[in-house]
């Protein structure tokens, strides 16, 4: 049981230290904080849903903004003494011996901690479209689930250029028959079968190149594509490409999964004892708040189990 963090030669010392203050990391600063834990948890406040304008699908805060979630979960993490969020971006981290690890941040402040938690989350890189940052947040997004309602029964577009774009046509389908799926001049994203099993459903397939996104003030309205022709559309789906947004999970060794998510068992453990990960770090997909704030609670749970069991000599 630890209420206080220590000073020592090595710089500020914890029991965790968790990379990451979104879902994941919020969460599961919380439940090592009840379970009397030290817990650094750094927080550059570079969010990959730093577009999104709201959060759908979190149970009693359906609607609320993205920030609105941080601050309140920030607030509540105030109630545990052995928390100490640390505005700071971590630059570098390093195994110490067996003995845990060495945290660097930008300004050269050093940490130290007997368990690592990866909660970092994704980066995402939209396709090479005119227009496209403009609608994305706003009309146009990556996750049916999140955002479908608000779109349902419109005239939807759904850009995919990669091998995931017959599951998204076929999700977003769910939520409005009226749909047009882009590969932007991709011959790879579908093959003949998936076509027709979407043109069966009345969904048009084009492999022509996109120009442009269309609209005003966020909301679109057509897709414009370079032969001229234009497509009017109110909003839709898009693909994104995905990457870690931070590289520790590799510089530490961890494990890759086939999704490009550091590989980790039930409980959040990676292939490298001590080091965790949590959420989008880890899921990849589907990026959702729920589910990554969940993937924090249980990764607190792996944590705390293994202390307590090194606490007691197993």
């Amino acid at each position: 049981m630890t209420d206080g963090k220590k000073e020592g030669g090595g710089g500020v010392e914890a029991e965790c230290a968790i990379i990451g203050g979104g879902p994941a990391g919020l969460n599961a600063a919380l439940m090592l904080g009840r379970a009397r834990r030290s817990v650094l948890m750094f927080d550059d406040h570079s969010p990959r849903n730093a577009v999104t304008r709201h959060t759908h699908g979190f149970m009693t805060r359906d609607g609320a903004t993205p920030q609105e979630l941080r601050m309140l979960a920030r607030r509540e993490l105030t109630r545990y003494p052995s928390v100490w969020p640390v505005d700071r971006r971590i630059e570098a981290v390093a195994p110490l011996d067996g003995s845990g690890f060495l945290l660097r941040d930008r300004g050269g402040a050093t940490y130290r901690a007997r368990k690592l938690l990866l909660a970092t989350g994704l980066k995402e890189t939209l396709p090479k479209i005119a227009g496209v940052t403009e609608f994305y947040g706003s009309s146009l997004f990556n996750c049916p689930y999140c955002d479908g309602w608000e779109l349902r029964d419109g005239p939807l577009v759904v850009i995919a250029e990669g091998s995931n774009a017959f599951s998204l046509a076929r999700l977003a389908y769910q939520w409005s028959r009226d749909l047009l799926v882009c590969t932007n001049g991709s011959s790879r994203s579908l093959d003949r079968t998936e076509v027709q099993a979407l043109n069966g459903r009345g969904v048009v397939v084009t492999e022509k190149k996109i120009a442009e996104l269309v609209g005003d003030n966020g909301k679109l309205r057509a897709v414009r594509f370079h032969d001229g022709t234009e497509a009017k559309r109110s909003g839709g789906f898009i693909s994104p490409y995905w990457r870690q947004a931070a590289p520790f999970g590799e510089m530490l060794g961890c494990l890759i999964n086939g999704q490009g998510g550091i590989e980790t068992d039930n409980l959040g453990r990676t292939s490298i004892p001590g080091v965790y990960a949590a959420g989008d770090t880890s899921v990849i997909a589907p990026a959702q708040t729920s589910i990554a704030a969940g993937e924090g609670s249980r990764a607190a749970i792996g944590i705390n189990s293994d202390l307590v069991r090194e606490d007691f000599g197993g």
